[in-house]
């Protein structure tokens, strides 16, 4: 048995204005706040001499690679992206940003807004465009019927509604 796998699917560029902004925060947040936080704390630890045996030495370096790691990723998805901010032509069909409420077989309904794969949240209802109900969705109408295949066998849905707005946070269950 080799070794030998499939390169992951790359994600899809689409993201949401709010989700840029988030990703924008954390970069922020990581290269202003904390990495000298980091820095610091490595510092004041390698004056108190050696620093093999020193742990707050090797876990602030850990720290630090795990830092710019993640910024190095932020500064490149930052300039891959493409941020989505006005509603499609036709508002009526599904598209990237839009809130679908979905009715499932069992009478079940649940709101989810389709979004990129940064911003995925299902807790939140934040499904990413990656996902087999979003593709599944993609330019569906109010009143149209989706069935998907899933591991656990296949789910139908209703598309009960399709609609256009910022993320408020509010729950997806209605």
């Amino acid at each position: 048995m080799g070794r030998n796998r499939l390169p992951p699917t790359p994600a899809s560029r689409y993201i949401t204005p709010e989700g840029a902004q988030r990703l924008r925060a954390e970069l922020d947040y990581l290269w202003k706040v904390k990495r000298p936080q980091v820095t610091q704390a490595v510092a004041e630890a390698a004056a108190l001499g050696d620093r093999s045996e020193n742990a707050e030495y090797i876990y602030g370096k850990k720290q630090l690679r795990e830092i710019d790691r993640r910024v190095r990723y932020l500064q490149k998805r930052l300039g891959d992206i493409l941020i989505v901010d006005r509603a499609p032509d036709d508002p009526a069909r599904i598209f990237f940003g839009a809130w679908v409420r979905l009715e499932e077989d069992t009478g079940k309904v649940q709101e989810y807004r389709i979004v990129g794969a940064d911003e995925s949240d299902p807790a939140k209802g934040l499904i990413s465009i990656d996902t087999p109900l979003a593709r599944a969705l993609l330019k569906k109408a109010e009143g149209d019927e989706v069935t998907i295949k899933l591991p656990r066998g296949g789910a139908s849905y209703a598309v009960l509604a399709v609609q256009y707005r910022p993320f408020d946070g509010d729950s997806r269950e209605r």
